[in-house]
C-alpha cells in the first residue's frame, strides 16, 4: 500500500516546459535546475469496474529526495520523505506505515529526486501526437520491477494539463496540478516526521 502511493505521487516532479518531440532534453534540463517545488493538486484513482473519489492537497518538494504530500482532503492524511524513511500517515486509522527510502523507490519513477543519471536510463521516452489541443508525453519504466506500465503526461502550451499513470492491474490514477511555484522558499520542518504518541506504526 505505502509503495503503491509513493509510485502515484511522485511524479509532479516532472512538470517541465516541453513540446513532445524534445521531451527528453527539456525534461533533463528541468530537473537539472529544479530545487524546491510545491502545487496543489487533485488526484483520482480510476480501475476497471468504477472511478474513486477525489482527493486534494498540497504538495512540497525539496532535492534530492525529499517530498511531503499534505492532503485536505481526506483530511490529515500525510505522505512525507525525510531522505532516509517515507513515512505514510493515516488520521482516521491513527496508523503510521513507514519503509526505508531506498526500497520504497526502488524501481520507480521517484529514481529521477535523487538520481543524476539522464532520464532514458531509467525510461523510455515518446513523444506522442497531439490530441485535444494538449501534447502529450508517454514514459515507458524500463526497470523490471516497476508496479507502473506507462504514464503519460499532457501540457497546454507551458503548462502541465495532467498527468496519468496505468499499473498493473489497469488502474489509472490522475492527477491535475495548479498553483504550481518552482524553486520556492520552503521550511525544512516540512520534510520532518515525528510519529503521534497514540497511534500504531508499521514499518521495516
Amino acid at each position: 500500500m505505502l509503495r503503491r502511493i509513493i509510485i502515484s505521487l511522485l511524479l509532479l516532479t516532472w512538470t517541465a516546459l516541453l513540446h513532445s518531440a524534445e521531451a527528453p532534453d527539456r525534461l533533463s534540463e528541468f530537473l537539472d535546475g529544479l530545487d524546491t517545488l510545491q502545487a496543489d493538486f487533485d488526484q483520482v484513482v480510476v480501475s476497471t469496474s468504477r472511478q474513486g473519489a477525489v482527493s486534494k492537497g498540497t504538495f512540497y518538494l525539496s532535492r534530492p529526495g525529499r517530498f511531503r504530500w499534505s492532503y485536505s482532503d481526506p483530511a490529515g492524511q500525510q505522505v512525507i520523505a525525510d531522505g532516509e524513511r517515507v513515512w505514510l500517515y493515516d488520521v482516521d486509522l491513527a496508523q503510521v506505515s513507514h519503509q526505508s527510502q531506498d526500497d520504497a523507490l526502488r524501481g520507480t519513477p521517484a529514481l529521477l529526486l535523487s538520481d543524476t543519471a539522464p532520464i532514458e536510463e531509467h525510461f523510455e521516452v515518446i513523444g506522442l501526437s497531439g490530441k485535444a489541443g494538449l501534447d502529450w508525453v508517454e514514459l515507458i519504466p524500463r526497470s523490471d520491477n516497476s508496479e507502473i506500465t506507462k504514464v503519460l503526461i499532457a501540457f497546454n502550451g507551458d503548462h502541465l494539463q495532467q498527468l496519468e499513470m496505468i499499473d498493473s492491474f489497469g488502474q489509472v490514477t490522475r492527477f491535475r496540478f495548479r498553483n504550481i511555484q518552482r524553486n520556492p522558499e520552503l521550511p525544512q520542518d516540512l520534510f520532518r516526521f515525528v510519529p503521534p504518541t497514540d497511534v500504531d506504526i508499521l514499518g521495516q
